[in-house]
C-alpha cells in the first residue's frame, strides 16, 4: 500500500481511479474497484435517465465495502442539458466524489460540499486549474498529453510540477500510467495519484463489445492517433481500419462554421452529439465503423482481465 493524500481523501487502500469512461464505466466495474482497495468512477452521461442514475447509486452504496469510495463525473457545460438535474440527484443520493469536465464547476462545487461530497476538476493548464482552485475544489484531476479521450498538451511531469508550484490544492494525474512503474512516477513528480482509465477497457466486467476490448490487446501505443471528428475537440482513438478511412480532421464545413463567433457553440453541440452517437454505436455493437477511444497506456494491455487482476499488476 502506498499512501498519499488521495487515500486519505477517499479512505482507499491505494492511490488510484479508476477513470470515468464514457459507455465503458460500469456498476460492475466500480464494485470491483472498491473490492480492490481503489476508487471508481462513472460518467452520469452513461445514464440516459435520471432513475437509471438513481439505481446506479444505490447499488453502488449498497455494494460498497468498507473502505471503498465510488463517485461520479459531471460534464457542466452546454453540451449536457441534464447537468443540474444530474447534480440534484447526486447530491440527494450521495457520492464520495463528483469529477467535472468541460465547464464551469462552480454549482456543482457549491451544492455538492454542502452535503460532504467532494469535487476534482478535470484541468489541462495552469489558468483554469487556479479558477477552479478560486471556486473551491478538493483537487485537481490533471489531464496531461499522454491521456485517453480527451486529453493536454503537457507532459505528466510538466503539469504535474507546474500545478503544485503555482497552486495550493492536490494534484491527480491523469494520463500515461498502465504500470506499477508509472505510477511510481506520477507520484514522485509530486501527484498525490492517478486517474486511470484505457487499461480497463479490456476488463471481463467492461460493458463494451469484445471487438473494442480486444482491439485494446492487439493495437499498442503506436497505434492511437488524435481526432476531431468526434467532440470537434482533439481525442484520442485506436487508429483501426475505419479511422484511417474517415481521417481525423472536422469535415471542411464544419471547420469553415467554427470560425464564426455566432455559430461555433452550436456547431461544437452538434459535433459532440454526433461524435457520441458514433462512439456509443462503435462501442456498443460488432460494426466494421470502429471508433474507438483509448489513451497510449493500452501498450501495457496484453489479455482480457478482471478488473481485480488489472488492479493487482498497477500495484505490485
Amino acid at each position: 500500500m502506498t499512501q498519499t493524500k488521495l487515500t486519505e481523501m477517499l479512505g482507499i487502500q491505494h492511490p488510484i481511479i479508476m477513470a470515468p469512461m464514457f459507455l465503458v464505466s460500469n456498476v460492475a466495474m466500480v464494485k470491483e474497484a472498491m473490492n480492490s482497495g481503489i476508487a471508481g468512477c462513472i460518467p452520469a452521461l452513461n445514464y440516459r435517465t435520471l432513475e437509471e442514475l438513481r439505481e446506479a447509486i444505490r447499488e453502488l452504496k449498497a455494494a460498497k465495502p468498507k473502505g471503498g469510495s465510488f463517485g461520479f463525473n459531471l460534464i457542466v457545460n452546454q453540451s449536457n442539458p441534464k447537468s443540474s438535474k444530474q447534480l440534484e440527484v447526486l447530491c440527494d443520493e450521495g457520492c464520495d466524489f463528483i469529477i467535472t469536465s468541460l465547464g464551469n464547476p462552480k454549482e456543482t462545487i457549491e451544492k455538492a460540499h454542502e452535503v460532504g461530497i467532494k469535487v476534482f476538476c478535470d484541468i489541462t493548464d495552469l489558468k483554469y486549474a487556479q479558477k477552479v482552485e478560486s471556486l473551491g475544489a478538493d483537487a485537481v484531476i490533471a489531464v496531461n498529453n499522454r491521456a485517453g479521450g480527451h486529453r493536454g498538451n503537457l507532459s505528466p511531469k510538466a503539469l504535474i510540477e507546474l500545478l503544485n508550484k503555482n497552486c495550493n490544492i492536490p494534484v491527480i494525474s491523469a494520463g500515461g500510467v498502465g504500470s506499477k512503474a508509472e505510477l511510481d512516477n506520477v507520484l514522485s513528480y509530486g501527484a498525490i495519484g492517478a486517474s486511470i482509465g484505457s487499461v480497463f477497457i479490456a476488463s471481463i466486467e467492461a460493458g463494451v463489445t469484445d471487438e473494442y476490448k480486444q482491439a485494446c490487446v492487439d493495437y499498442d501505443a503506436d497505434d492511437i492517433v488524435v481526432t476531431e471528428r468526434i467532440s470537434g475537440t482533439p481525442c484520442t482513438v485506436i487508429n483501426t481500419p475505419y479511422q484511417q478511412k474517415i481521417g481525423t480532421k472536422s469535415p471542411w464545413l464544419e471547420r469553415m462554421l467554427n470560425k464564426n463567433k455566432k455559430l461555433k457553440k452550436w456547431v461544437k453541440m452538434f459535433r459532440f452529439y454526433i461524435g457520441m452517437k458514433a462512439t456509443e454505436k462503435a462501442a456498443k455493437k460488432a460494426t466494421y465503423k470502429t471508433v474507438w477511444v483509448a489513451g497510449p497506456s493500452i501498450e501495457h494491455t496484453t489479455e482480457i482481465l478482471p478488473v481485480k487482476k488489472i488492479v493487482s499488476k498497477l500495484i505490485s
